[in-house]
């Protein structure tokens, strides 16, 4: 029994000394970090700040901040920050209205950027030709969100501009420069041209309605790449122009009553599909001075027909119920907006 205990106490010694788990009690795991209350901005002194460049100069990383009903007299530059998030009460609600600089909000700046920021729920008035600008950053997600004037865009990457309204530019809507960005789902109107893609930017545009474009709905040029997809381009200059050495694709998009359909450059290579056209003049040219009619663009799948707006005079452009624009290829319905009957 003596030489049982001995041995017993030996292995047991021998195992502590192996640093063996099961002999060692396990420890207790590490409490889960404390949320930060966010960081309140309100006119009146009701929140920490009253101005939103003070919060966002306080924030640090993982940090929210909300802006109370407002018009907020200020610029606004976020950079050198990362994982913060500005919420504000509505785009009805809160106005950031700039002072002295061009472009009143500002997302990055050189040589700083800034990374997985959120906007939403504010308005923001251009000043000196632009209105918004984001820099030198990676992860920003900009939503339900109005920008009156440009929103631009230069060498910025996983950029999400979704369920916004931007217009009012006497140049560009939104201008992507060396940038990869997603739209979805925004309503672009009153502008010159509604997106330029240049540069080397990557832009996918999926179910955005753009409008009363001076020129082109969407230009891309340069050596960049777009992919449009289920838009609604009407009542515009054009289309969509396709010029430089870019390379694209548009699937399932409505261009319709707009003086011309698409403008394909000679040297850019554009894949069409599933396209509805109706415009006053040409649906497809070839870019030149001027441009040159081209009914050899068309592809089989691109249908030629009314798409039956509800009511496209007082710029509703939902398509109605008896719409053949349903189950066409791999999409449910064709454009932005489905059809009365249809659910999204």
């Amino acid at each position: 029994m003596k030489n049982m205990n001995y041995w017993m106490l030996h292995i047991a010694l021998f195992c502590v000394s192996l640093g063996v788990t099961g002999m060692v009690p396990a420890t207790a795991e590490e409490p889960a970090p404390v949320e930060r209350p966010p960081l309140v901005v309100a006119l009146d002194g009701s929140g920490q700040y009253r101005s939103i460049q003070e919060a966002v100069d306080a924030a640090k990383k993982g940090d929210t901040i909300l802006i109370r009903p407002g018009a907020y007299p200020e610029d606004v530059t976020i950079h050198s920050k990362e994982n913060v998030r500005l919420i504000g009460a509505g785009m009805d609600q809160v106005t950031i209205l700039g002072r002295e600089r061009v472009g009143v909000f500002h997302i990055g700046k050189w040589p700083y950027g800034a990374t997985n920021i959120e906007i939403s729920g504010i308005t923001v008035n251009e000043h000196g030709g632009h209105a918004m600008g984001m820099f030198n950053g990676r992860g920003i997600h900009f939503h339900h969100a109005r920008v009156k004037g440009m929103l631009f865009t230069q060498q910025v990457e996983d950029v999400r501009i979704e369920d916004c309204d931007i217009g009012g530019s006497e140049t560009t809507g939104i201008q992507f420069a060396n940038s990869q960005a997603v739209m979805r789902g925004n309503f672009i109107h009153d502008n010159d041209h509604g997106v330029s893609v240049a540069g080397k930017s990557t832009v996918r545009l999926e179910r955005n309605v753009i409008t009363k474009s001076l020129f082109e709905a969407v230009i891309v040029n340069d050596q960049a790449q777009a992919i449009l997809v289920g838009n609604t381009f009407v009542k515009n200059g054009g289309g969509a122009a396709f010029l430089g050495t870019s390379q694209n694709e548009a699937s399932g998009n409505i261009v319709s009553l707009n003086t011309y359909g698409f403008v394909v450059g000679a040297s850019s290579r554009v894949h069409f599909s599933y396209n509805a056209m109706q415009n006053s003049g040409s649906n497809y040219l070839r870019s030149g001075t001027p441009n040159q009619p081209a009914p050899e663009l068309k592809p089989d799948s691109d249908l030629t027909v009314d798409p039956r707006f509800v009511d496209s005079a007082r710029d509703d452009f939902r398509l109605r119920a008896d719409t053949s624009l349903v189950k066409i290829g791999e999409f449910p319905y064709l454009g932005a907006l489905p059809p009365l009957s249809a659910s999204r």
